[in-house]
């Protein structure tokens, strides 16, 4: 159930007067017919109307889905951060001899590969429950 702040919202948005515009094959604007507007409210899900300031049209819209969880991709991310932790580490240990300023780096990024494949997995997993949730729902 909405709180009071959300059905606030909700109303305020209602009392708005917005145009909706159509951008045709010649680049003109016509205006959308508010009967065609409701029915496409109404559940029949028609292309949205572009903008007026035009822009690509091959572009995507929507967001980058998450790709499923690799070993190159966490190896590639350690090969990135990698000379930067031994960097850091060379820096804070600077009186120390190199061989015992790279061993902590090194050993820091034996753990970072696996984490990082983990921490994909989970992000994955997530992506994917969120997606059967939105089709389920979508099919009621």
């Amino acid at each position: 159930m909405p709180t009071k702040k959300q059905r606030r919202r909700h109303q305020k948005a209602r009392r708005h007067e917005y145009e909706y515009v159509y951008v045709d094959d010649d680049g003109n604007e016509v205006e959308v017919d508010p009967t065609e507007l409701r029915a496409a409210k109404d559940g029949r899900r028609e292309p949205r109307p572009q903008k007026a300031g035009g822009g690509s049209s091959s572009r995507p819209t929507g967001r980058k889905g998450i790709e499923p969880p690799s070993w190159r991709r966490a190896t590639r991310r350690a090969a990135i951060f990698g000379p930067l932790l031994v960097v850091a580490m060379m820096l804070f240990n600077h009186k120390l001899p190199l061989v015992q300023q790279i061993a902590p780096a090194i050993f820091l990024l034996a753990f970072f590969v696996p984490f990082s494949y983990f921490t994909d997995s989970i992000a994955y997993r997530m992506y994917q429950k969120r997606l059967n949730r939105r089709e389920s729902a979508s099919g009621r």
